[in-house]
């Protein structure tokens, strides 16, 4: 069986919030806690965006960002942490001075720390990705 992020096209495994997503599929029965999207595009979008939005209120390390988005209540983000860093070659605490620069390495990175596995080409990543700049 596929690991739930990917089945739900929600690779970053985001929380159903009152929050509507572009590309969020009608029927969000078939998962009780996380958005279900149509395409897996769009769950990336979503996932590019969330790290957007921290990163411009001031999640400016690898460190911070995987801090927002894996909390410590419900992870060992430390372990993230280490593991999404070490996938980027970058240190955790190393300065992101533009989030542009280093979405095409940290979403894959967190997609495949999510669900265990990174299944995704990169032309899908970058469509995803693309998305989240201009929808």
């Amino acid at each position: 069986m596929e690991p739930r992020g990917i089945r739900n096209n929600n690779p970053g495994n985001i929380n159903r919030t009152t929050d509507h997503w572009i590309g969020e599929s009608r029927d969000q029965s078939s998962d009780p806690r996380f958005v279900v999207f149509d395409l897996p595009e769009w769950g990336i979008r979503a996932l590019a965006r969330v790290l957007r939005m921290r990163f411009n209120v001031g999640a400016d390390t690898v460190r911070k960002l995987i801090a927002a988005w894996a909390p410590p209540s419900e992870n060992d983000t430390e372990a993230y942490v280490q593991a999404v860093a070490a996938q980027m070659g970058i240190d955790p605490d190393a300065p992101i001075t533009s989030i542009d620069d280093v979405l095409h390495s940290i979403v894959p990175a967190i997609i495949q720390h999510e669900n265990g596995e990174q299944p995704y080409a990169p032309e899908l990543l970058a469509q995803g990705i693309q998305a989240e700049k201009h929808l």
